[in-house]
């Protein structure tokens, strides 16, 4: 009924400079770094499909969010030139990188392929 409270929706963790290091450095899980702008109409299309996959791979690939305007130390260090931009990461290193509206399927397949190792 209309009075129900609606389930929380899950989101991904917002990253930011101040808790980089323990929830992407220290990780123990694969992360993905998903560099966003607020302006950016792709960064809006592919909000929800991060948001899924957040859900989807919780536990085994940590999904993440980072707006690259409010973070410029770690849009410099990652060398962000356009967004969006995807980093995986896996024990503190970036092991792949990819740009621009990635399919859902698609994104779930990359991301096996951490899950698996």
């Amino acid at each position: 009924m209309f009075w129900k409270k609606k389930k929380d929706k899950f989101r991904a963790t917002e990253v930011h400079e101040g808790n980089f290091k323990e929830l992407v450095m220290d990780s123990e899980i694969p992360v993905v770094l998903d560099f966003w702008g607020e302006r950016c109409t792709p960064c809006s299309v592919m909000s929800s499909i991060v948001d899924e996959l957040a859900e989807e791979f919780d536990g085994k690939v940590r999904v993440t969010k980072v707006n690259a305007a409010m973070n410029p130390r770690l849009s410099q260090v990652f060398q962000i030139k356009g967004i969006p931009t995807f980093i995986i990461m896996k024990d503190g290193k970036a092991v792949q990188r990819f740009q621009g509206i990635v399919p859902k399927p698609n994104f779930q397949e990359i991301l096996n392929e951490y899950v698996a190792d």
